[in-house]
């Protein structure tokens, strides 16, 4: 009887949200469309050092809805490294809470913490510490 009622429950229940199959294995070598969004030292806010490289990259992936985008966290040496991979990783999280809230769909972004040795060709002066880097993936 339970194995029916569950069995009924999955059948009737709408269809979850599809995630999209992507990963960020590779990002550090995509040249192209890859923004660099600066961090104060020590600190996971976003501030309004953001607002041109975050309204770039929500332009970008508005315009090409089937591409995705890494969100690639960098601290460097603030304060050894299971910090520093601790705050890299919030700083991604935070860029990528900031797309959202500009309607770029969640699914659409993956949040990771990287080494400080990442340094792509990115579109400010700033150093990679202290920043995360969006690299927007090809279209498939």
């Amino acid at each position: 009887m339970i194995r029916l009622v569950l069995l009924a429950l999955l059948v009737t229940a709408p269809a979850a949200a599809q995630i999209r199959p992507f990963n960020c294995v590779g990002a550090e070598r995509i040249e192209d469309d890859v923004f660099s969004v600066p961090f104060a030292r020590n600190s996971a806010r976003v501030t309004d050092a953001a607002r041109t490289p975050l309204a770039a990259v929500e332009e970008l992936l508005r315009a090409s809805p089937d591409r995705v985008a890494c969100l690639l966290g960098h601290a460097g040496q603030e304060g050894g490294a299971t910090t520093s991979i601790r705050l890299a990783s919030e700083r991604a999280r935070a860029v990528a809470q900031a797309l959202s809230t500009r309607g770029i769909e969640r699914d659409r972004l993956r949040a990771e913490a990287r080494s400080a040795q990442f340094s792509p060709r990115a579109r400010s002066a700033e150093p990679p510490a202290r920043t995360v880097s969006v690299v927007v993936l090809p279209a498939p």
